[in-house]
């Protein structure tokens, strides 16, 4: 453990295409080998600059939060950062780890762009995307450039009815720092034995990859106050400066907007990177009104095995925290409160890629939580809409659809395991009360279990979900 309180551990998953339950996991590229190890960041540039385009959205579901400040907002969710453009391209064989080398073999595909039918929307697109498609009204904060992958971006977001909102005001770039100010590619590289590798140039730096933006324009400013959630990941270092992403933070307490935060894999270099860094780190699991975690990143955030107990020590160092959400693979879903704990099993299906899995869970997160939904609820839709997006290919335009995410529901294929749920509810968790989805069969705990039937929550969902069906105004 470092002396310092919180980190977290950079989980590996094999993707399958077996049939089998999938509860999605934290990281936006999972992945089997670390072929790319974290690499200090140093971006290189682009002498145009995007400012943030008003792209309309379609209208929402009505809904209420829990604070009487977010009742006027009307935007769902405001993601801050991580926009990129990924790159999926079949390799003979990884690049070696050497920095030097793999830096070579980038700028060797980034000659010249490869053929479009490779691009996809990435980072936190996705779950502006998933969000979009359950419904929900959503702003993209970030920065592209005014290149062709920039543009390529703008269409996506523009098409799923996202609207984008620039960081930046002044659109005099610096041209010594050109390619700074270019929109950040991800390279997805797949193996002849489906290992992914990922890079790009911000893997090239000491300093975030749009070092240049130093504080919050005026219109990111509205675009989170207008917002009721706010969502940070941890690939946001990579393009912004922790002091940036701390006066998102604070504004956004200030203003009323509840934060979401999913540290990721990069809640490990974090804990240990700069005192910035830890910092800015430590704020957003202080503030943050609702915590994703995979059960890994709970163990070494507070060295707490049992993800519960590490889920409820969480919330006793949070100041704002509300929920603590634990991920635990393809066994199911935890949901911590102070006064209760809510689980669901995940939903079995062929799984064909993980990526882009957890973005489109906490979409539906964010979901449950506008819509005040009982919690058991969110967790359910929540494995369903994750379990939708692992069936297809990809992330961005190819996360779950609704009708993807209503045939899973309506199947109600759970994954049930007595025995991996009673060692984890065997210890004294000190709660009123433990809801489950049924046939959940938990021993060894003084707590009162209430059981959920399935179908009683798949009767809830399916109305709702087929409402936001009728309000997207984009194809589903």
């Amino acid at each position: 453990m470092h002396t310092i309180t919180l980190k977290t551990p950079i989980p590996y998953h094999v993707p399958s295409l077996k049939s089998h339950s999938i509860f999605p996991q934290n990281p936006r590229l999972t992945r089997p080998h670390l072929i790319f190890p974290p690499v200090h960041h140093r971006p290189h540039s682009h002498s145009s600059v995007t400012k943030g385009l008003g792209i309309s959205a379609p209208g929402a579901l009505n809904g209420s939060l829990h604070s009487e400040n977010l009742a006027v907002k009307d935007i769902d969710v405001a993601t801050l950062g991580n926009l990129c453009v990924d790159i999926v391209l079949n390799v003979p064989q990884l690049p070696p780890p050497d920095a030097d080398r793999r830096k070579a073999y980038m700028d060797r595909l980034s000659a010249s762009p490869p053929d479009k039918k490779y691009w996809e929307a990435g980072g936190n697109c996705n779950m502006a995307i998933a969000a979009a498609r359950l419904g929900l009204r959503c702003n993209a904060i970030g920065h592209v450039g005014n290149e062709v992958y920039g543009r390529f971006l703008l269409d996506v977001l523009r098409d799923e009815g996202i609207r984008m909102v620039g960081m930046n005001e002044d659109t005099d770039a610096d041209s010594s720092r050109a390619s700074s100010y270019e929109t950040l590619l991800c390279w997805v590289l797949v193996d002849q034995l489906q290992r992914h590798g990922f890079c790009s140039r911000a893997d090239f730096s000491k300093e975030p990859a749009f070092s240049w933006l130093t504080k919050l324009s005026v219109q990111v400013k509205t675009a989170i106050k207008q917002s009721k959630i706010l969502f940070c990941n941890g690939y946001g270092f990579d393009e912004l400066s922790p002091a940036v992403i701390a006066s998102a933070v604070e504004y956004a307490v200030e203003v009323g907007t509840a934060i979401f935060f999913d540290p990721g894999p990069r809640g490990k270099s974090l804990s240990a990177g700069t005192p910035e860094e830890q910092g800015a780190l430590n704020l957003l699991l202080r503030m943050s009104d609702v915590l994703l975690l995979t059960s890994d990143e709970a163990e070494s955030l507070t060295g707490i095995k049992n993800p519960i107990l590490a889920g409820q020590q969480l919330l006793k160092q949070g100041v704002q925290t509300k929920w603590v959400i634990v991920k635990m693979g393809p066994k199911g879903s935890i949901l911590i409160t102070k006064s209760g704990i809510s689980c669901a099993p995940a939903f079995k299906v062929k799984v064909m890629d993980t990526v882009g899995c957890g973005d489109s869970f906490v979409a539906a997160i964010a979901y449950g939580f506008i819509h005040n939904m009982p919690m058991v609820n969110t967790l359910a839709i929540a494995n369903a809409v994750g379990a939708a997006t692992a069936m297809g290919c990809g992330a961005g335009r190819n996360v779950a659809t609704l009708d993807k995410v209503l045939e899973i529901v309506k199947a109600s294929n759970l994954n049930e395991d007595d025995e991996f749920w009673n060692e984890i509810f065997d210890e004294n968790l000190g709660v009123q009360e433990i809801t489950a989805l049924s046939k959940l069969v938990i021993n060894g705990s003084d707590s009162q279990l209430n059981s959920v039937p399935l179908q009683k929550v798949v009767s809830e969902l399916l109305p709702k979900l087929k409402s936001a069906e009728l309000e997207r105004k984009v194809p589903c």
